[in-house]
Parts: structure tokens; sequence; C-alpha cells
């Protein structure tokens, strides 16, 4: 059994990867900014802990990784508002990863997108320039941190049906269902040979796609 803390419990992927977690024995820490989810979060099988990530410093955040075996990053600020999405999913992420280190816990999954390359193509006055700018600082310094870190890209999320198979560095969009992205950080957790790298991923098409298990240890 490990105990993994998940930041954005409340987020459609988090929501699916907890259940998965609970029923192979795991204990699961959800955290999440609305006092409202938390009775979604326990339904789904996670203790709920309410915390601004936004607004809680290293030493904040350091106290509620303390004591688990793995960090999962899937907050983020949705979009909308460029101050708030590099506060959430560029500061408070590198804080976690910052935390993470104090904390000692080494593995930490970040779940990122498809596209978080320093040349990801985002032009400077596109609404989605923000996310992109702040995914790929975070990914950078999780690659410099003493961390046991994975970087997953799924590319467009989708409310599809989970197929139990990706395929990895997809073209195009690299279309997959959040249940697909929740059992590849499943996967990944519990899977060594994901440690350092980034793992760009969609569903792909039958011909294309292999069994989560099989990709990640490819």
């Amino acid at each position: 059994m490990s105990r993994v803390i998940v930041f954005g419990a409340h987020g459609r992927v988090a929501l699916q990867l907890i259940p998965l977690l609970a029923a192979r024995g795991d204990s699961v820490t959800g955290v999440i900014r609305n006092p409202a989810h938390a009775a979604d979060v326990e339904a789904a099988g996670a203790h709920a802990v309410v915390a601004d990530v936004e607004t809680l410093d290293v030493t904040g955040i350091t106290e509620q990784i303390r004591g688990h075996d793995a960090v999962v990053w899937s907050a983020g600020a949705g979009g909308g508002d460029p101050r708030r999405t590099y506060a959430v999913d560029r500061d408070a992420a590198i804080r976690s990863m910052d935390a993470a280190v104090d904390a000692g816990v080494r593995r930490y999954i970040m779940v990122s997108w498809l596209g978080s390359t320093q040349d990801h193509g985002v032009p400077h006055g596109s609404s989605f320039f923000p996310y992109a700018d702040a995914k790929w600082a975070a990914d950078e310094h999780l690659r410099g941190v003493p961390l046991d870190g994975t970087v997953l890209g799924p590319g467009t999320l989708t409310s599809d049906a989970p197929t139990g198979r990706i395929q990895l560095d997809p073209p195009g969009r690299g279309e997959v269902s959040r249940g697909d992205v929740a059992a590849v950080i499943a996967e990944a957790l519990v899977a060594p040979s994901t440690i350092g790298r980034t793992i760009r991923f969609g569903n792909g098409t039958p011909g294309e796609s292999v069994p989560i298990v099989e990709a990640l240890n490819a």
C-alpha cells in the first residue's frame, strides 16, 4: 500500500484516478480548494483536505505532503485568467516540487499536456499562451530537482470510455479519454521505468495503440 497525495483532486481526471488507487489498496489524500467538493472526493475514495495551493508557501505545502509516498500534481487554474494560470500551473506547482524535496517524498507525477515543449509554438497573443508557458516552466523545474519525477503529457482530453490502450508520441492533437489518463497515472506510480521520463500519449487508433502497461514499460 502506498500513501498518495493528489493535488487538484476534484478534477475530472483525478476523480477517476482516486478509485483506481483506492481499489488497489492505496491510501489517498485529495487536496481541494473548495470545501463544497469534499463529499465528491470522499465518495471517490480519498481523504479530502481543503487547502489553497495558490496561497500556500513551500512550508505549508510541505506539511500537506509530509508522510506520503508519492505526489500527483493534477491541479490547474482552468484557464481564463493569465495571472491565476501562472500562479497555479507554474508557481504553485514549482512550490509543490520544492516541498516534496523538503518532505523527503521522492516520487512525483506531473500531469502536463502533449505540447509542453520549449518550442510549443503557441503565439504570445493567444489566450492559451499562459498555460503553455506555465506548464513548460513547471515541467522543466521537475527535471532539475532531486525527485523521482515523471512528466505525463496527454493530448486533448475527451469524455470517451477508457480503452486501456495508448499510443506514445501520437500525431496531431492526440485525443485521449480522461479515464485512460487516470489509468496511466496509476500505472506510472508503480512503474520504475517511468522515472525520469516525459511520456506523451494519446489513445491512437486500434492498430497503433498498445496496452497501457506495455506502453509505459517500452
